[in-house]
């Protein structure tokens, strides 16, 4: 779930409904910061070709345009990143022509970023490990890579978690499960390629989650299956990451979120 950018509205992913199927709802933000009835709801539908992991949608992340004129669902269920123009006076949700961006049949599309620069968005898919690079303008999402989160020789079970790109922009992180690691990339500033830099093992099994600090100097690793919350120091040239000997007991940690001290 993410707040807009203008605070009026709450916007929420939902894996499953009562049907089953993913959805997703808007909640205008009262003033005492409570939650009004939902302005609007939409509910998917259809299926992938998982299996297993793909019988019907599953909406798994929402997000909004730096701009805040945009929303994006990215549905693992459907291999899509739905868009919508976003009016955020309403709460309403109208779909944009295109009205999504297709992921490769089977990707698995779980959670997604905006670059700093506002020019490229960052989908991790997590049935094949993979993340997928778009260019981005005014809604619409142009792929130009797609690059594994897996370093060469891994040849076991894994699925990819989350990502983040650093505040400076030249960097991104994304977390493998299974390989229990967080891939390093640097991104080329014209391009928004990435190219892989290393894999770090995260010191315990199941990194779910990770966040790195707003002075882009930390990063804090989630070992859900470990029950551990892991330190690294980030190199601000190179992007690598350097263990700090640092480690927390946590009960099944699944997110980490740094908080304004003011």
């Amino acid at each position: 779930m993410v707040v807009d950018r203008t605070g009026q509205n709450l916007l929420v992913a939902n894996f499953g409904s009562n049907a089953g199927n993913g959805c997703v709802a808007v909640f205008p933000i009262k003033k005492d910061g409570s939650l009004a009835e939902a302005s609007d709801f939409i509910e998917y539908s259809g299926i992938g070709v998982h299996p297993q992991r793909q019988q019907g949608p599953h909406s798994h992340a929402i997000n909004v345009s730096p701009d805040n004129r945009f929303a994006f669902v990215a549905d693992l269920g459907l291999d899509k990143i739905f868009i919508y123009r976003f009016d955020a006076e309403k709460g309403k949700l109208t779909p944009n022509t295109p009205s999504y961006a297709m992921l490769p049949p089977g990707a698995g599309p779980r959670q997604f970023v905006f670059h700093p620069s506002g020019k490229f968005v960052y989908v991790v898919n997590e049935i094949q490990s993979t993340i997928t690079g778009f260019s981005y303008s005014a809604g619409s999402l142009k792929q130009v890579q797609i690059i594994s989160t897996l370093g060469q020789g891994f040849s076991g079970t894994n699925t990819a978690a989350t990502l983040q790109v650093h505040p400076s922009g030249r960097f991104l992180y994304a977390s493998n499960r299974g390989a229990d690691d967080i891939a390093v990339y640097s991104i080329a500033p014209q391009t928004g390629i990435l190219s892989l830099v290393e894999s770090v093992p995260t010191q315990g099994k199941t990194p779910g989650n990770f966040a790195v600090d707003p002075s882009g100097s930390w990063l804090v690793a989630a070992n859900q299956s470990s029950d551990s919350l892991v330190l690294f120091r980030i190199d601000l040239q190179t992007g690598r990451l350097t263990a700090t000997g640092q480690s927390f007991e946590v009960g099944t940690p699944s997110c980490v979120k740094f908080l304004p001290l003011n």
